[in-house]
């Protein structure tokens, strides 16, 4: 999908943290197709990250935030948390299943101490090879863009929108090539089918 991948800076910094299962599914992973896309990003692979040096270099250096809708999160579709913070800011995207993305922040004692956002989205994901656990659930690369298209509301960004347009190329590639494989019956990749019947 590497081909498919449209790259471009932002002034905030992303960082992806990846659970190690996420990590091995390099033929449907949105968390390596938002690092790739996103110049100003990192990625992190684990679970507790409490001591890991250049996180915490990042925490104590920028505005720093976990993408994690709790109940005392700043909703992003609502207000902008940083206007009086020259600080810049650094947004963490867990990349990983809901159950397993509540283990890594309750282990991760650095990221306990950081403010949390969310955002309110009528989207419904179009990752069709993948049953969401609710109507809400968006992607990690989805996710992302739907932060990044806010903060251009706030102006925290200005992200030229042929940017926005083609970030998510890369994910609509990836489905639309799995969908074939399923629909293909000499495919190795058919036990997918299955499941994807019931959705």
């Amino acid at each position: 999908m590497c081909e498919h991948v449209h790259s471009f800076n932002t002034n905030t910094k992303f960082i992806i943290l990846m659970h190690p299962k996420e990590f091995k599914k390099v033929k449907n992973g949105t968390g390596h197709l938002t690092h790739l896309a996103l110049e100003n990003s990192e990625l992190f692979q684990g679970i507790d990250f409490t001591n890991h040096k250049k996180i915490n270099e990042i925490i104590s250096t920028h505005e720093s935030f976990v993408l994690y809708p709790s109940k005392d999160a700043i909703n992003l579709s609502e207000s902008y948390p940083t206007k009086h913070v020259k600080k810049k800011m650094a947004i963490f995207i867990i990349d990983s299943t809901w159950a397993c993305s509540l283990k890594m922040i309750r282990e991760s004692k650095n990221l306990q101490g950081l403010k949390t956002l969310s955002f309110t989205s009528s989207k419904l994901s179009q990752f069709k090879i993948k049953e969401q656990p609710a109507e809400y659930c968006l992607s990690t690369i989805e996710s992302t863009l739907e932060v990044i298209e806010l903060l251009d509301k706030w102006d925290v960004e200005n992200v030229k929108q042929d940017d926005l347009d083609k970030f998510l190329n890369p994910f609509h590639k990836m489905v639309e090539y799995q969908l074939d494989c399923i629909a293909n019956s000499s495919s190795n990749t058919i036990r997918f089918k299955k499941r994807l019947l019931t959705l």
